[in-house]
């Protein structure tokens, strides 16, 4: 039977962690699925968690005045779904959606800042991991964006 340390241990955005880091994050960490279609949050909600994608894709978006919402970008397996759970005022910068079933991973976010506190070493390591999420979100966006505005030719 796979446990959920099993499914950490797996997981590409985790590679290279302690194994003793995985250990005490799997404490916060459990199975998750979606459904196709389902929501799985919206745009400016409370953050509390984030998930480890493992199979099926989501896709992010983001309101636009007039617009409607708009998708940014599209996450596959092998992906992290969430980063707005580790920085104040914990609220979601997008909303994301579940485009095909989705299996993954769910992770407390109060409880991993914990960790973080606790073992600043785990602590710095993730942050690196998540600014490079936060890095790639915000040039997503920013690509999506110049599509969406681009002036007719």
């Amino acid at each position: 039977m796979t446990t959920t340390y099993d499914l950490l241990v797996t997981h590409p955005f985790l590679a290279g962690l302690p194994l003793g880091h995985l250990d005490s994050l799997a404490r916060w960490a459990h199975p998750a699925s979606f459904r196709a279609g389902a929501r799985i949050f919206e745009e400016n909600g409370r953050a509390e968690r984030y998930w480890l994608v493992r199979d099926g894709s989501v896709s992010l978006d983001t309101r636009i005045p007039g617009r409607g919402d708009v998708i940014v970008e599209t996450l596959g397996p092998g992906t992290v779904l969430g980063w707005s759970w580790m920085f104040p005022p914990y609220r979601w910068h997008f909303g994301a959606v579940a485009t095909e079933p989705v299996l993954g991973i769910a992770i407390d976010g109060a409880g991993t800042r914990a960790l973080c506190e606790a073992h600043p070493d785990f602590g710095y390591e993730l942050t690196k991991r998540f600014m490079a999420v936060v890095v790639d979100r915000m040039q997503a966006t920013r690509i999506r964006l110049l599509d969406l505005y681009r002036a007719p030719a």
